[in-house]
């Protein structure tokens, strides 16, 4: 099983936007290929999971996160968007799989009780994620366990639509939840959904120290540019 090197979190650009890939944008049926095209450009991977519950859609499943861990060092990023029935189980299972962090939403009960931990137990990098309507406060109690902060800019579950109004100020919030919280570590902070060419220069300057890339650049042909344009911002 391939491996990103070990430090990698802690190399993570500082001076740029960090570029995490979403696999749910690429073309699965030639995933092989999207990802050796990518692999120059991205930070990480991220694979969102969803039940069908949480979130309306159904993704991703472990088999195909450990073909991609057997073809890609790039560090995976796993969204679980789960119930909490199952949290566990899925922690474990994409855990095997190759998963490097693992983020939760914070709205589901298992965090407060231990789902944190057992990420860490498996010798992972633990996140939060937070929907659009979850007030940044909820974070509080976590803020000082968790390495990733992922703030969601769309309704949970859904590609396409347009960045939310409050997605800017809930950046901000975030950072400063980080700032009075005294955090000892690097919190890296996420922006996931809308993200378009007129939304990154906002999304930057709002907070946002990483942001999930969908169809801005799996979409476009000349990925090259489009990555030179994203790490100026």
């Amino acid at each position: 099983m391939k491996r990103p090197p070990q430090g990698w979190f802690e190399r993570l650009p500082t001076d740029r936007l960090i570029a995490e890939f979403s696999v749910w944008s690429a073309d699965l049926l030639s995933i092989g290929l999207e990802l050796e095209r990518i692999k120059p450009h991205a930070d990480l991977l991220h694979i969102d999971v969803a039940d069908g519950h949480f979130a309306p859609a159904f993704l991703f499943f472990p088999d195909l996160l450990a073909r991609v861990r057997a073809a890609s060092e790039v560090p995976i990023h796993v969204h679980l968007m789960v119930s909490d029935a199952i949290l566990e189980s899925q922690i474990n299972q994409f855990a095997d799989a190759g998963a490097d962090v693992i983020s939760l939403h914070v709205e589901c009960p298992s965090v407060a009780s231990g789902a944190i931990g057992l990420i860490r137990e498996r010798g992972l990098i633990p996140g939060l994620v937070l929907k659009v309507e979850t007030p940044i406060s909820e974070l509080s109690p976590h803020i000082t366990d968790v390495d990733f902060i992922t703030l969601l800019g769309t309704s949970i579950g859904v590609k396409g639509k347009g960045l939310h109004e409050r997605a800017l100020d809930r950046l901000a919030q975030a950072q400063e939840l980080i700032r009075q919280a005294n955090v000892d570590h690097r919190v890296v902070v996420v922006a996931d959904g809308g993200i378009r060419h007129e939304t990154v220069p906002q999304l930057r300057a709002a907070g946002a120290e990483a942001v999930v890339l969908g169809s801005l650049a799996f979409g476009d042909p000349d990925l090259n540019s489009r990555m030179k344009w994203l790490v100026s911002q």
